[in-house]
């Protein structure tokens, strides 16, 4: 179900899947109550500010990894599944940066959604303020093996490592957000550095093409004092979308 008003949205029968941004780093969601899958059973309100437009972005310099949070969260299941994710994890990520703080958050009740399950949810922010994120779920109820919290926490730690070597001011999960959002700006030039694009990007940037009959400028920079996978310096000129809503009284 889709609930709007001005600047929000209320998304009911909502679940987590790691194909899409995870609502536990977007700012302005706010989680009422976790559903996992098969069954859903989750709820999400978004609020934003209405903007008439959207400014060239100049996002080049990704800086260095200062800190990680993430949410080690659980519905339907023990307590205690929370605290063996978090465990688990920080015993990868303790190894290359101190300042780790991931919270726990389990929901029972009528907030847990319909079917059982368990998940992780990590961002590592950088000295330039960029964030880069990670997120595993375990396996819907009766599909696939079952998931142990411990495998699931090292797992996920390993794909925010991962993410964190291929580099870039955005995760592969958020790129074709972001160029999506540099194809709507002002007529003026948008840059951004993006590590290795993802097989989604790539066919993203075809569907730019034939909706706004836009290409980007790609070049390959490489940093001698960076190692990682190689990056990829994005260029476009905005069309100059404009936000023509009205409020209806």
């Amino acid at each position: 179900m889709l609930e709007t008003r001005s600047g929000a949205v209320q998304l009911t029968h909502s679940a987590p899947v790691t194909v899409s941004p995870s609502t536990c780093i977007v700012s302005y969601s706010q989680i009422i109550r976790r559903g996992m899958l098969p069954g859903g059973g989750g709820e999400v309100f978004f609020s934003c500010p209405v903007s008439k437009g959207l400014k060239p972005i100049q996002f080049t310099d990704p800086g260095k990894i200062k800190r990680i949070r993430g949410v080690a969260y659980s519905v339907r299941v023990s307590p205690q599944i929370g605290n063996r994710i978090t465990d688990s994890a920080r015993s990868i990520l303790n190894k290359f940066l101190p300042d780790v703080y991931i919270y726990t958050d389990h929901m029972k009740g009528v907030s847990s959604g319909k079917s059982p399950g368990f998940g992780l949810s990590l961002v590592a922010e950088t000295t330039a303020g960029c964030f880069l994120s990670a997120e595993l779920v375990s396996n819907p109820q009766g599909k696939g093996p079952a998931v142990l919290p411990e495998n699931l926490g090292r797992d996920c730690a390993k794909l925010l490592l991962e993410e964190i070597y291929r580099g870039g001011c955005v995760d592969s999960l958020n790129q074709s957000l972001a160029l999506l959002c540099m194809t709507l700006g002002q007529q003026d030039v948008s840059k951004v550095l993006l590590g290795p694009l993802s097989p989604y990007t790539i066919e993203f940037l075809r569907h730019l093409r034939s909706f706004f009959q836009i290409m980007f400028k790609m070049e390959t920079r490489s940093f001698d004092e960076q190692k990682g996978g190689e990056k990829v310096l994005m260029t476009c000129v905005g069309v100059g979308f404009s936000n023509l809503s009205k409020t209806v009284k």
